[in-house]
């Protein structure tokens, strides 16, 4: 593993090639929070969380996973297991202890995996928000699972035309905005597309398979930290029957809140009490 630092940005270079692009502000001794962001964005997705943190005084990390965001556009690697060891290069690099990992959507399948292989001994807390935990897909074994064909459909609008998908997912189910009397906000449908076309078209195409087939289970059951389950019940995106109530009865020492309303990106549209509710996890 190689470090370069630019002005205005940190990255590191992992063992098979992958430029990973990361965020580290505040105090360097502060007890560290890593985000980990959802497909198909960036760390850019968490500027309310790192924002309200760092003015915590705490230390707060944010990567752009590998072909996403400013990471480099490599041709391989698009799995959860290359997801996670990318976090590891990234914790180790920067010394990281006692840290709170926070997961959002395919973020969230990311976090689990790299706690459950790699967090022994760094990681202190654990958060799942609207995360795809334990498997999206419908198997013999998951069979109140997503069809294939959604996310083949997912595939197909990728390929027939991203630019036009990345305005209208988060102009509809991504946020709510389909929902009546749910007025849509343009700068978070715009900042979405940016994020989205920042990124490799063949990372996000590859990241379909990867957020929707890898099975978390045995990675929850290997969970030991204590560890919060956030989910709205309205999320069109990871519905929750199928992701946080089964998570939370597979981890030994979780808590589930469950968000009337809220939908898939509350992150972004609900920040003020997702932030409220982090920190009295964080501090509890």
């Amino acid at each position: 593993m190689t470090v370069s630092d630019k002005p205005g940005a940190i990255q590191i270079t992992t063992k098979d090639g992958a430029e990973i692009y990361f965020k580290d502000w505040g105090p360097i001794n502060a007890q560290p929070i890593m985000f980990h962001h959802g497909w198909p964005l960036s760390s850019d997705d968490w500027d309310s969380q790192m924002l309200f943190f760092v003015k915590k005084g705490y230390r707060v990390i944010a990567h752009d996973r590998r072909g996403h965001g400013r990471s480099a556009q490599v041709s391989e690697g698009h799995d959860m297991n290359h997801y996670a060891a990318d976090v590891a290069a990234v914790v180790e690099h920067l010394g990281l202890r006692n840290a709170v990992h926070i997961g959002h959507s395919t973020g969230g399948g990311e976090a689990a995996r790299y706690v459950a292989r790699y967090g022994r001994g760094r990681v202190s807390k654990l958060v799942l928000i609207g995360a795809v935990p334990p498997i999206m897909l419908k198997t013999p074994s998951n069979p109140d699972g997503l069809s294939i064909e959604v996310f083949d459909t997912l595939r197909k609008q990728l390929v027939d035309n991203r630019s036009q998908f990345y305005i209208d997912f988060p102009s509809g189910p991504f946020y709510g905005f389909n929902r009546p009397n749910v007025k849509p906000i343009p700068g978070v449908i715009q900042n979405w597309w940016r994020q989205g076309m920042m990124g490799s078209v063949k990372a996000h195409h590859d990241g379909i398979k990867a957020f929707s087939e890898t099975d978390f289970t045995e990675d929850l059951k290997l969970i030991e930290v204590p560890t919060l389950v956030m989910h709205g019940d309205d999320d069109q995106i990871v519905p929750i029957t199928n992701s946080a109530l089964l998570a939370d009865k597979l981890l030994s020492k979780s808590v589930l809140k469950v968000y009337k309303r809220f939908p898939h990106g509350m992150c972004t549209t609900q920040a003020d009490v997702v932030n409220a509710d982090l920190l009295a996890f964080i501090q509890s």
